[in-house]
């Protein structure tokens, strides 16, 4: 889970608890997701970073950045 990147379909941010789409098992599955550093905000349609996973279904992300920009 740690590493995988995925998609914001509901809104990340202080006090909500938004919802990333990840590549699971051959198949697509929902995450409640909160932004790692507490504080950064995420629209539909972002791409992340999954950099920490709690049980059953919570992760924690960052923002996307490709190598080279």
């Amino acid at each position: 889970m740690i590493g995988s990147r995925g998609r914001v379909t509901g809104t990340i941010g202080p006090g909500l608890i938004g919802e990333v789409l990840l590549n699971v098992r051959g198949g697509t599955e929902a995450f409640y997701a909160y932004p790692a550093n507490g504080e950064e905000r995420f629209e539909q349609g972002t791409q992340v970073l999954v950099v920490d996973f709690e049980e059953p279904r919570t992760v924690y992300v960052e923002r996307w950045q490709p190598l080279g920009r």
